[in-house]
């Protein structure tokens, strides 16, 4: 259920790409408020986090119902904006689907859960996660793209507004089949449960215990006692900010282009697509993803993930590069696009299947939730930031769009290449 739930998140984050810049076109907005529109959600899920971290008591029903709940009402907005003809109501829809997007968090968390996933699985499974997320970039701009050119005309049930009826429906029998089948992890004891008659005992034989093994029992037991007492080292931090930039480059670039896809389809000449084609165009990029990223699911038992980030990273350079000599000699047509397309999807998906899994498997399993929230929110901001980004490519110029991604790539390989010896970690 968990993993079924990512890819419903990822087709309601996407289903509406293709078609948002002609609906808030078709409502008064701009590109650029389009922009917003698609990564609006995750800011809003980031300012949701906190709060609801504190509530869920270490367990995944309440934030997935909690989740349900948000992304039905957030639908059903996002639908009602056309008949009602109020621009901000498309806004304020994604606003409150993004309260769902919590639920991003607790599935990447859920797949590195030490009370359930063993850590030579965490990679495989967040390879899971990653075929979800392609699941739901080709799936949901195409779905958009055949909603919007079908039509349905009428001012309840059409092109724009359908993805919103249609996810509210999904999600409600969703809701339903997760009350019914999911099961949640077990109760973890507390963490005061037993020391004390450890510790009793250690004290009652101190003397007559050698005092190298009595400095390694204390530090067994402050590296058990939580994570406010293991302290964590300048590499370690190092490899901790790495991690986190990587999981923002990723989704940035990956926002960016999603949101630019259709914007600059439309504005180029050469191009000229319809959101249908755009829609089209980016599904094809992910479908064409899909063997690689199964592919990886076997490759991840037998290749660390530092070497899984610098193969993901490299394939996604490369794609930017061709993006912009394309842009440069002005030779942009769909092949030469497309292949651009397929090297940043495949690469950065590829790459991101990592960031956490790494982290996991390098600091104690008491940080787990710590390191769950860094990533999301590191996600989260790329989200928000390379979507405005995206939409305002054209505007801005394409040379500068392309240009600014290639430069976030070159920051990471800069702290790639000096921690390559921290990165390392178990298979898996």
């Amino acid at each position: 259920m968990v993993l079924l739930s990512n890819v419903l998140l990822q087709i309601s984050f996407f289903i509406i790409v293709s078609s948002s810049s002609a609906y808030a076109e078709h409502l008064g907005g701009s590109a650029t408020f389009s922009g917003l529109v698609i990564g609006i959600p995750t800011a809003f899920s980031g300012l949701s986090l906190i709060p609801l971290m504190h509530l869920d008591q270490g367990k995944y029903k309440p934030p997935l119902h909690f989740a349900c709940a948000s992304t039905i009402l957030g639908s059903v907005l996002y639908a009602l904006a056309y008949r009602t003809n109020f621009l901000y109501l498309i806004l304020i829809g994604r606003i409150v689907q993004g309260l769902g997007f919590t639920f991003w968090m607790y599935s990447k968390r859920y797949c590195s859960d030490p009370r359930i996933v063993g850590i030579r699985r965490r990679t495989t499974l967040a390879g899971w996660l990653v075929l979800g997320q392609g699941i739901g970039m080709s799936l949901g701009p195409f779905a958009g793209g055949l909603l919007t050119k079908i039509g349905f005309h009428n001012a309840i049930f059409n092109g724009y507004t359908s993805p919103g009826w249609i996810m509210a429906g999904a999600w409600v029998a969703f809701w339903i089949a997760s009350g019914v089948f999911f099961e949640d992890v077990p109760d973890s004891k507390p963490a005061d449960a037993t020391p004390a008659i450890e510790l009793i005992e250690v004290q009652k034989d101190v003397e007559d215990v050698p005092k190298e093994l009595s400095t390694s029992a204390e530090a067994s037991r402050e590296e058990s006692s939580g994570p406010g007492r293991v302290r964590i080292n300048a590499r370690q931090w190092g490899v901790i900010a790495c991690m986190c930039w990587f999981a923002m480059t990723c989704f940035f670039v990956l926002g960016a282009w999603e949101s630019n896809i259709p914007v600059f389809g439309a504005a180029e000449h050469a191009l000229h697509w319809s959101p249908f084609a755009s829609g089209n165009f980016i599904a094809l990029g992910g479908i064409a993803t899909f063997p690689f990223l199964l592919f990886n699911l076997f490759f991840a038992r037998r290749m660390q993930d530092r070497q899984i980030l610098a193969l993901g990273s490299s394939l996604g350079l490369v794609g930017l590069l061709i993006a912009i000599a394309v842009l440069k000699t002005q030779s942009v047509n769909y092949g030469s696009f497309f292949v651009s397309w397929f090297l940043v999807a495949l690469g950065f998906n590829l790459a991101s299947t990592c960031t956490l899994s790494l982290l996991s498997k390098q600091l104690p399993d008491s940080w787990n939730g710590k390191t769950s929230l860094a990533i999301q929110y590191s996600n989260y901001t790329g989200r928000v930031t390379g979507a405005v980004w995206g939409g305002s490519g054209v505007k801005l110029g394409m040379l500068n769009y392309v240009g600014l991604e290639i430069a976030y790539i070159g920051v990471g390989a800069l702290m790639f290449t000096t921690l390559w010896r921290e990165l390392k970690a178990k298979t898996g």
